[in-house]
């Protein structure tokens, strides 16, 4: 779900969206300065201008509309293949984000007697030379053209944008990589010989567009092979085990010969015979047995290895390699160190070090806050620099490794560093913690205060920083994907963040507990560390124990207790605990034994249970038995709730007022920060109750978990369109009733009825918003809020 920004006025709000959406067209122009191409650059721009064209219409700002609709219907060209955009074109469209993003923070952006739209006309009609100069801009149909030779001033090879899709040999459709260049000028069209392009591509592997929910299901499937495969551990084991047994009667029908020989013991001859067939039977069993045993044996090892190889390789699929999430940085470093007029240089360790895509997709975020942070907070002026004996260039060096199973990113600084006791001065002077309090906390535990919503040094606001909101968003984000982040720092030296994350969301390295018979994962990355505790180092305080590690006082729980499997037993000595916090509060678990380490593999809990509490996913052990992985930040804070007494859940509370008044409740989905918002304050100030989310899987999240009369959707957003969340909807049994209005700006009729036949209740374009149709809409299908 989306954060709150009701305190936000429509303008602000476009500001933001103006901020995100110019970030991705940077990171797209720059990709193409550095002539890596792909479609996927060409739909990701087309896809940010034309939101960010939405937004300026609907606060006023002409001058963005018509810059971000150029914007818009030049990567359409570029898309189609009807036009080139060369590295030697960036600076034009550069300008044209930055002017975006210059207009949206202006006081006078909606004026129109004001300088923007002069400007917005300058930059339209410069955009519109990249349609109409043919000899430089567009595809050439005729005779194929000659590269000339590259300038010492130009980029090598300048590269044409290629179609969206190519059409291999095979006449498969497949995407080409994006960083090998065309042979010529000219871009290749669907239905050219195919064999022009193979010499480009003779050096780089065939890429082929992959659903990311394919490759889900295949790295699902490959982790069940490989679970079923290491069940044939216990056949192995039982005909080993059949083996010994024959083998034992094998010797006691031998042993019986033998013997009646030595004893003289003259046994009649049918009775002779029977055990002379009787030995001989059984070795010749014992020898068929063994031979199909080593066989067996061998034929498990081999699907064993096959299973974990094809486990590894669906793995890897899912990788990329952490250059591609922050392509964006070294212009994020550039401009941010001139504007502060500093000098900094930035480095870049590990970049082919590879990421679960999901877990990219998220890191983007928290690396900006971090390395903004470094250049405002940490690297000092020149002059600072060199009065202090350092280089008058700082140093910003982000690294990323693979350790001890785990994903590990460090942004270092040679700035000045953190001052330990002016956070001490200021945690107190917000009411965040007693003077005495305070006094004696440690440097770590006083660094954690940093991380907390709100909480800045700065004593004024600048563009930069000041509010206090950064690095509360990189702890959030980080422990949405299961990680943790730590900083350390040397006044005067250094400063270090050190995020710890899962290599793959797939995979979680896990200790394995066993609670109450049961056994239970805690992901490596959310503990703090684990030992066995003396009944004699335990303490008690106002009823409630803790035992002490390094100077600190942890409390103690039983882990059964808090997962509801209590049987009543005394823990055993001395007592294996699991030590877990998370924000600035730490716990020990007390567990029934430790049962070591594992790689598991990570499958989702059955949507229609909702979200268990305490619990996060489930995996399956290598006899086949299944394991529940817990959820440490739910843990953490049931055990709070446990301690303080308080039994009744947020969602439980929420769920009796809505009850007690009776209130309307909608769902908005929308990917444009200002249109969502804009519709939550329609709806809010009409009384209704009203939830947004960010796009359509977000959407679909927040209906299959709550409680609402109706959802009004936006049709393009990514991962799931509008049109795909309806379809969703209304193709529940639970749910089909539900209403939903569709708005967008698509105004075309074959718009609106592929809307309807999707199952929508109403279809209104972004304009409604002027008048009373959208409210009206929305009373007519559900009735008043309070109704």
């Amino acid at each position: 779900m989306a954060e709150d920004l009701s305190g936000f006025s429509m303008l602000e709000l476009f500001r933001l969206e103006a901020d995100t959406q110019t970030a991705v067209l940077s990171t797209g122009i720059l990709a193409i300065e550095r002539l890596e191409l792909s479609p996927l650059t060409i739909e990701a721009m087309m896809r940010a201008a034309h939101s960010l064209k939405g937004a300026a219409r609907i606060v006023g700002v002409e001058p963005a509309v018509e810059v971000a609709h150029a914007l818009e219907d030049c990567f359409v060209a570029a898309g189609r293949g009807e036009i080139h955009v060369r590295p030697e074109h960036a600076d034009l469209l550069l300008s044209c984000v930055d002017f975006l993003a210059s207009v949206g923070h202006a006081d006078d952006a909606l004026q129109p007697d004001g300088p923007w739209p002069a400007k917005a006309m300058a930059l339209v009609a410069e955009l519109g030379r990249m349609h109409s100069f043919t000899d430089d801009f567009s595809v050439d149909a005729g005779a194929p053209t000659v590269p000339a030779p590259p300038s010492a001033h130009a980029p090598p090879n300048p590269t044409s944008l290629p179609p969206a899709h190519e059409e291999s040999p095979s006449g498969k459709e497949t995407a080409l990589p994006p960083t090998t260049p065309l042979p010529s000028e000219e871009t290749p069209r669907i239905g050219d010989d195919p064999t022009a392009t193979e010499p480009a591509l003779a050096s780089s592997d065939r890429v082929v567009r992959v659903s990311a929910d394919s490759l889900t299901r295949l790295v699902g499937l490959a982790g069940e092979a490989l679970v079923e495969t290491r069940q044939l551990h216990p056949f192995v084991d039982g005909l080993l085990g059949l083996r010994a047994s024959q083998i034992e009667l094998c010797d006691a029908l031998a042993a019986l010969e033998d013997r009646t020989s030595a004893d003289g013991i003259a046994l009649p001859a049918s009775v002779s015979m029977a055990v002379e067939r009787a030995r001989q039977r059984a070795d010749a069993m014992l020898s068929t047995l063994m031979k199909h045993v080593d066989d067996f044996e061998s034929f498990a090892r081999r699907n064993e290895d096959l299973s974990g190889r094809l486990h590894h390789e669906v793995i890897v699929s899912r990788m990329r390699p952490l250059a591609d999430g922050i392509r964006a940085f070294p212009r994020l470093v550039r401009d941010l160190a001139r504007s502060l007029d500093r000098q900094v240089r930035f480095q870049v360790r590990g970049e082919q070090t590879g990421v679960d895509r999901d877990i990219l997709d998220k890191l983007e975020a928290p690396l900006s806050h971090l390395i903004r942070n470094a250049i405002d907070h940490g690297i000092e002026s020149p002059g600072e620099r060199i009065a202090e004996g350092k280089s008058p260039s700082g140093s910003i060096v982000l690294e990323a490794r693979h350790r001890a199973g785990m994903l590990q990113i460090l942004i270092t600084d040679d700035g000045r560093g953190i001052d330990v006791q002016r956070l001490r001065a200021r945690a107190v002077e917000r009411d965040l913690v007693p003077r005495h309090v305070a006094e004696r906390l440690t440097e770590s535990e006083v660094l954690e205060f940093i991380f907390l919503p709100g909480f800045s040094t700065r004593e004024q606001v600048t563009e930069i920083s000041g509010r206090g909101v950064g690095l509360d968003v990189v702890q959030s984000m980080v422990k949405a994907v299961g990680g943790t982040v730590r900083v350390s720092s040397q006044p005067g030296r250094h400063t270090v963040f050190t995020l710890q994350l899962p290599i793959t969301m797939s995979v979680v390295r896990a200790l394995l507990v066993e609670v109450a018979g049961e056994p239970y994962a805690f992901p490596l990355t959310r503990i703090d560390h684990i030992q066995f505790v003396e009944q004699a180092d335990i303490r008690t305080v106002e009823g409630r124990q803790f035992f002490r590690r390094d100077e600190e006082s942890i409390g103690l729980v039983m882990a059964e207790q808090i997962l509801g499997t209590g049987t009543g037993s005394s823990p055993r000595a001395p007592m294996p605990v699991v030590v877990i916090s998370d924000r600035g509060q730490q716990f020990g678990l007390i567990v029934d034994a430790f049962l070591g380490e594992r790689d598991l593999e990570v499958r989702p809990l059955d949507r229609r249970l909702g979200k268990i509490a305490d619990i996060n996913s489930a995996s399956l052990l290598e006899n086949g038995d299944p394991v529940l992985i817990v959820d440490v930040e739910d843990l953490v804070l049931s055990i709070d709730n446990m301690l303080m007494g308080r039994r009744l859940s947020r969602v439980d509370f929420e769920h009796l007022v809505r009850r007690a008044r009776r209130t309307k409740r909608v769902l908005v989905v929308d990917d444009s920060i200002t249109v969502r918002e804009l519709e939550r304050q329609l709806l809010h100030s009409r009384g209704f109750d009203v939830d947004v989310a960010v796009d359509g899987m977000d959407g679909w999240n927040a209906i299959r978990g709550g409680d609402y009369d109706l959802v009004v959707s936006d049709v393009d957003m990514p991962r799931l369109d509008g049109i795909g969340l309806v379809s969703l909807i209304k193709g529940d049994p639970l749910r089909k009733d539900l209403p939903v209005v569709i708005v967008s700006y698509k105004d075309r009729e074959s718009d609106r009825i592929r809307g309807l036949d999707a199952g929508a209740n109403r279809y209104l374009t972004k304009t409604s918003f002027h008048d009373q149709t959208f409210i009206s809409t929305i009373i007519d299908l559900i009735g008043e809020p309070n109704a």
